[in-house]
């Protein structure tokens, strides 16, 4: 059944602010009804900055007819989260203030998306040698893991990992932000859609036939610019 909407996506983030944060300095409303890739099941993302907040929070509720997710920051707190996601390459709280709508602004807001927009140009850190080396030892060993599986059951799970490993691997190595879940197939996209598409291939032909060569090729192909699959001389902590 089809969640029934008191008022559309706008009015109701507006609604929301309006109600729980009148007095904040700034809001943004982010998420994919911004993008337009709504769905029937999409919450409402809301950034919201207000001083009068000690620490920030986030929190789950439904109001107006809509789930709705708050991320509640004061004028600083804002900069840890932003450091966080660049650690782990994931930029979930820059992207959402670089994309979102604004709904309420004191005179604050286009200097924190500036802040947002600087971090996403400039991407995550580039991987040491050492890193990309560890890497690649444990790609190489889940496919080895995956060649030699009979099991149907282990089998699937061992390719979710690789899927993950490479995707990782593929997008860390050409200093790209990566993503997990439905942004781990985005983040592919964004980068480079050939590429995305092979990989897509390669998993959902495995996962409706069983058939591992398409990954096997896959994996082969994006670690032979670096040496091939890793074993042999592989140590941490000797």
């Amino acid at each position: 059944m089809k969640p029934i909407r008191e008022v559309n996506a706008m009015e109701a983030a507006q609604l929301f602010i309006a109600k729980y944060f009148p007095h904040c300095e700034g809001a943004l409303l982010a998420g994919s009804v911004v993008r337009g890739e709504a769905t029937v099941t999409s919450d409402l993302d809301i950034v919201v900055f207000d001083t009068n907040q000690k620490t920030s929070y986030r929190e789950s509720l439904h109001e107006f007819g809509w789930p709705i997710e708050v991320f509640v920051h004061n004028l600083t707190s804002y900069k840890r989260y932003f450091e966080q996601d660049c650690q782990r390459a994931r930029p979930s709280m820059p992207r959402m203030v670089f994309e979102g709508f604004v709904l309420k602004d004191h005179g604050i807001i286009d200097s924190i998306k500036d802040e947002a927009k600087h971090l996403l140009e400039k991407g995550p850190e580039l991987w040491s040698q050492q890193t990309i080396r560890i890497k690649q030892y444990f790609i190489s060993d889940a496919l080895d893991d995956l060649m030699g599986c009979s099991n149907r059951a282990e089998e699937i799970f061992i390719a979710n990992a690789i899927a993950e490993l490479v995707s990782e691997f593929v997008l860390r190595t050409n200093r790209q932000w990566i993503g997990h879940s439905k942004w781990l197939v985005r983040s592919l996209m964004q980068y480079d859609e050939t590429f995305a598409h092979q990989f897509i291939k390669a998993f959902d032909i495995f996962y409706k036939t069983g058939a591992k060569e398409h990954i096997v090729k896959l994996v082969n192909k994006v670690l032979e610019p670096y040496g091939g699959k890793y074993f042999e001389g592989f140590s941490v902590g000797k």
